[in-house]
């Protein structure tokens, strides 16, 4: 597979892990890795049936974020199946519990928040570190928050939510850990958008909006043309909208 461009996508089965990884699926000569929680889930089937570019193959791994194992397993299966290097590896897969005000927020769904959406791409990160020194042009992205930003805190009411943004700002300090510590790689958070996913309308209403404003493929399409132009020189180390290319504070 030394050839083909090899695509990590956390949270394929749904969302806009799904729409990413269609997308990628439909370009020529990439494999694209997808973890996924449900085989049976309804966006596993239409992901198995999207179509694929000349060249293209779709792999499938089973990754419950919150389990310590599930990715390095994944990577097993991955290298098992002749992948020998990881091009770009992106963090997708994600919680959202109910917003609850800091002085109320019961600590174990913060915890839980944190291990999936923390812990579980530190694993994954940790996982695929290996596959990743292999490429010539290795590329972490994490699928992070507006919401993770401690600088824009308050003009992004980001407090009224402390269980999800608490473990997005921990997954934002891993990205930029991740770049500072490894001159070859090129890390980047990104922010998808207000997405009309189920999290995604939920927090929509929360705001005042009848549903999120962008679709999966929308915001899948902005992320991918963002990887696409991405180095170690322009953009690594940074948290990037990318539904604006704008950088978003730390």
């Amino acid at each position: 597979m030394s050839h083909k461009l090899v695509v990590v996508i956390s949270g394929a089965g749904r969302g806009v892990g799904n729409a990413l990884a269609q997308a990628y699926l439909s370009r020529p000569n990439y494999t694209v890795v997808g973890t996924i929680r449900d085989g049976s889930a309804p966006g596993v089937a239409e992901l198995k049936a999207a179509p694929k570019g000349d060249g293209s193959e779709l792999l499938l791994v089973k990754v419950e974020s919150a389990s310590p194992t599930d990715a390095a397993d994944a990577a097993t299966q991955m290298r098992d199946a002749g992948i020998d290097h990881v091009d770009v590896l992106i963090a997708n897969a994600g919680v959202s519990p109910p917003v609850v005000p800091l002085e109320t927020v019961n600590p174990g769904d913060v915890a839980a928040a944190f291990g999936v959406n923390a812990l579980g791409p530190l694993a994954l990160y940790q996982a695929c570190f290996e596959l990743l020194k292999e490429s010539k042009n290795a590329k972490f992205i994490s699928v992070s928050s507006a919401a993770g930003s401690i600088s824009n805190m308050e003009p992004y009411k980001a407090h009224v939510a402390p269980a999800y943004c608490i473990s997005k700002a921990a997954l934002n300090w891993i990205t930029l850990a991740a770049h500072c510590g490894n001159k070859w790689l090129t890390a980047v958070a990104v922010n998808p958008g207000l997405v009309a996913t189920d999290m995604g309308n939920e927090t929509a209403k929360y705001l005042g909006l009848e549903k999120a404003p962008y679709t999966k493929e929308y915001s899948a399409e902005k992320i991918i043309s963002l990887i696409d132009t991405v180095t170690r020189e322009n953009v690594s180390g940074k948290f990037i909208n990318a539904i604006d290319g704008k950088e978003i504070p730390w």
